[in-house]
């Protein structure tokens, strides 16, 4: 089987993390993603970004920083600024489905990386933006970045202990989620168009995507009397008991997030009695009693490890352990299922990365990120043009 995007083409203009990560999911999914780098700059600048690289790889795709959101793209080394490389790209634009960028809002204009100006050479042409405010009001010009958002969106005041001062979550989740609805709005813009004949710009920016993910919680803010507080031991602020407890040997998560789990966690704990007592009996009381309850489920759980609880826990209560990202990636059940992979570079020289979370029949086998202009002359040449004509480019320092 083929993957299910085969034969739709993305030229990315791209650099970092939101944009690529975004259509390293198309990439994933077997579209051909080809990223348009300027060799005079260095391309994009996440190719030299440390401190980790690639052990035996001497290329410019050796950051693994880099190889974590451009697998199974091309490189097209091209100056957009320049008038033949301007003319190159609207020769690609003439059988791509789609252009994707993480410009600042005001660029994509400035380039002609918009609708407006790519339509009149293919019709059905999409453009998909993703900046950190979007390209109109009087923020498009403003740089954005992941941090940034999460401050601004409240994420820093939801994150962390109480009485210290506000936090940022652990991971770039603001990226990682702008670049992935970057990517759902696009192949949703392509069908259409495949449909219709009709492209058509999409927007994406890392304030709305930040703002998005609040969700509920939004709801709550907009439409009630909503303040949220910071809970010891990353509790949820309603449901109980839901948040970090104490063992022998460590701290485990318990998330008894429906009724049934509270007497499942009774029973396993061998206190049945505590699911009957009226105290206890509902999320309700439960909420009212927090601090009590913490300290009657510390000193039962405490009498064992955190292995010994996971295994009477397996199956029957929400558990999990409190793990460093090296432990979590070392677990024998990743390897097992395919959640990690082993990619190699063209001198041997080999790297783990983490699979695609988007799972089909016959994924195939996937490629590191290219090196700068790798693909430069094979894309060039399917375009038509000559030896001559790319030695020319070449000189000008077009490609």
């Amino acid at each position: 089987m083929v993957r299910p995007l085969e034969g739709v083409r993305v030229l990315a203009v791209e650099q970092y993390g939101a944009g690529p990560f975004g259509t390293q999911h198309l990439a994933d999914l077997g579209a051909e993603v080809i990223k348009i780098e300027n060799r005079r700059t260095g391309g994009d600048y996440a190719r030299s970004l440390g401190p980790y690289f690639v052990e035996g790889e001497e290329g410019d795709n050796a950051s693994l920083f880099f190889q974590a959101v451009n697998r199974n793209k091309k490189s097209l080394s091209l100056d957009l600024g320049h008038r033949d490389g301007m003319r190159i790209f609207h020769r690609l634009i003439e059988d791509a489905d789609a252009v994707a960028n993480n410009l600042r809002g005001d660029v994509p204009e400035k380039l002609g990386l918009n609708y407006e100006t790519l339509s009149s050479i293919n019709p059905a042409i999409v453009c998909a933006h993703c900046s950190g405010y979007g390209r109109e009001g009087q923020r498009k010009d403003w740089p954005g970045y992941d941090y940034l958002m999460q401050a601004e969106a409240g994420y820093f005041h939801l994150s962390g202990e109480p009485d210290t001062p506000p936090t940022r979550m652990g991971l770039s989740v603001v990226d990682f989620m702008a670049g992935t609805y970057l990517a759902l709005g696009l192949t949703a813009a392509v069908l259409g168009a495949r449909a219709t004949g009709e492209g058509r710009d999409i927007d994406v920016c890392l304030l709305d995507a930040a703002l998005f993910n609040l969700s509920y919680l939004g709801a709550w803010s907009l439409n009630a009397p909503f303040e949220p507080l910071r809970l010891e031991r990353s509790a949820h602020p309603s449901l109980v008991p839901c948040q970090l407890y104490r063992t022998s040997d460590g701290w485990i998560y318990l998330m008894c997030n429906k009724e049934k789990f509270w007497g499942e966690l009774c029973r396993a704990l061998g206190r049945p009695d505590l699911s009957e007592d009226p105290r206890y009996k509902t999320f309700k009381e439960r909420h009212s009693r927090r601090e009590e309850l913490t300290g009657i489920l510390d000193g039962a759980l405490s009498a064992r490890s955190t292995d010994d609880w996971m295994d009477a826990f397996s199956g029957r209560v929400p558990a999990a352990r409190v793990r460093t990202p090296k432990e979590a990636l070392s677990d024998p059940f990743l390897a097992e299922t395919g959640r990690v992979e082993r990619l190699a570079m063209s001198n041997g020289a080999s790297f783990r990365v983490l699979s695609s979370p988007i799972k089909f029949a016959d994924q195939g086998s996937n490629v590191p990120a290219p090196c700068l202009g790798e693909n430069t002359i094979e894309i060039l040449s399917k375009l038509g043009f000559s030896d001559e004509e790319i030695d020319e480019f070449r000189k000008t320092e077009v490609v």
